[in-house]
């Protein structure tokens, strides 16, 4: 399983003093088939929690999942501050997920290369080309 976070993803991150860790929980608990929502296309809605409080009243994170391959966080917000994504929002995100998930290691590979994506983890079960 490779986990990825876009540039913009990564900024929130920052922002909202997001690590690694819980994003890795996250995604462990997709792997369980914990999946908060699934909303179509590969994209899903995981809950994440702010630093030294829980899950319910932290992030929400929106990212493209493929289960045992690859998942590539795409956007975050906090619950206090939405309730969720609008129409158009989702559309796009269901978009990208999909394509994103479509790539190949090179496509991935250009995307590290350029810094617009970061990888938090790989492991050796890695989908091969």
């Amino acid at each position: 399983m490779r986990i990825f976070a876009t540039k913009s993803f990564g900024r929130f991150c920052r922002r909202e003093r997001v690590d690694d860790l819980h994003l890795c929980e996250a995604i462990e608990r997709a792997e369980r088939g914990l999946i908060d929502a699934d909303l179509g296309s590969g994209l899903i809605k995981q809950r994440v929690a702010r630093v030294g409080q829980g899950r319910s009243g932290g992030f929400r994170v929106l990212l493209a999942y493929q289960p045992r391959i690859r998942a590539a966080f795409l956007y975050g917000f906090a619950k206090s501050e939405r309730g969720n994504v609008d129409g158009d929002e989702l559309a796009r995100l269901r978009r990208a997920a999909s394509e994103m998930l479509s790539w190949n290691n090179a496509q991935i590979g250009r995307l590290l290369a350029a810094g617009e994506w970061r990888e938090i983890k790989s492991n050796d079960e890695e989908e091969q080309d």
